[in-house]
């Protein structure tokens, strides 16, 4: 990934977060929603964005609808807040680092009996 790829994409995930959290009204976004990663394609005309929401499965749902609905909005306040000529498609999903990370935890406590050490 060259230089300018890498910048706009933490700028991106910059911008989304505040639009997100200042922006966004949705009551599917009370939950606390985190944007983890985004990565944008060579020609800067796509974005994923990975999210992680704090909650159970229904939140993750549910925010992940909103975001996607909320997609065409957080789009042009990003054309708004980007120094680029288009600003890029989004797609949101969600990560699943955090949820993996405490599954792995929950193992080694089952494994080692839950000591605190």
């Amino acid at each position: 990934m060259n230089h300018r790829v890498e910048r706009v994409a933490g700028q991106l995930r910059a911008e989304l977060s505040a639009a997100i959290r200042e922006d966004l009204r949705d009551p599917r976004l009370r939950s606390m929603v985190t944007l983890t990663r985004a990565r944008v394609s060579a020609d800067l005309q796509h974005a994923v964005v990975a999210v992680s929401v704090l909650g159970g499965e229904t939140e993750r749902r549910e925010a992940l609808t909103a975001l996607h609905a909320a997609a065409g909005l957080l789009r042009g306040r990003l054309g708004a807040r980007l120094r680029l000529k288009r600003a890029p498609s989004l797609r949101f999903e969600l990560d699943a680092g955090v949820e993996e990370g405490d599954r792995v935890l929950a193992a080694i406590d089952r494994v080692t009996g839950g000591a605190d050490g």
